[in-house]
């Protein structure tokens, strides 16, 4: 009997542990699934950039903004918090033809932070964007 009541008592104590991170809203996965979360991700990497167009992945998961300058940053999900980088010389973005998967790669041109792969309803004028800004910096 002693037994069938540690584990009830376990049992509850568990629900109760969960019930109170779900109330807490803690855990899970962060999501850019609105141009606020981007400039608030974007706010968080770099102190200051405030973005003046924005678009994020179907997935939310990474995301693109550009600010009054026409800087560029990638924003991609890291575990439970988010990464970014400005774009600059050496960064590249290509349109893709990946049905279900992605439609642009953007390279920031550092190896340690990786290729971003996005599905983004404007895919081509984002691309076209990012390597202007990372040509006009070249010259």
């Amino acid at each position: 009997m002693a037994l069938l009541t540690q584990t009830a008592v376990s049992l509850v104590a568990i629900l109760a542990l969960a019930g109170l991170a779900w109330w807490l809203k803690l855990g899970g996965a962060p999501r850019l699934d609105s141009a606020e979360a981007v400039a608030r991700a974007a706010g968080e990497v770099e102190d200051g950039f405030a973005p003046v167009a924005t678009s994020f992945d179907a997935e939310g998961a990474s995301a693109l903004a550009r600010d009054g300058a026409g800087r560029i940053m990638v924003i991609k999900r890291h575990g439970n918090r988010f990464a970014g980088r400005v774009l600059g010389p050496g960064a590249g973005a290509r349109p893709e033809v990946q049905p279900g998967e992605f439609n642009l790669v953007v390279d920031p041109g550092e190896p340690r932070f990786g290729k971003v792969f996005l599905t983004l309803p404007d895919a081509e004028a984002w691309a076209d964007a990012i390597n202007r800004v990372s040509g006009a910096q070249d010259a």
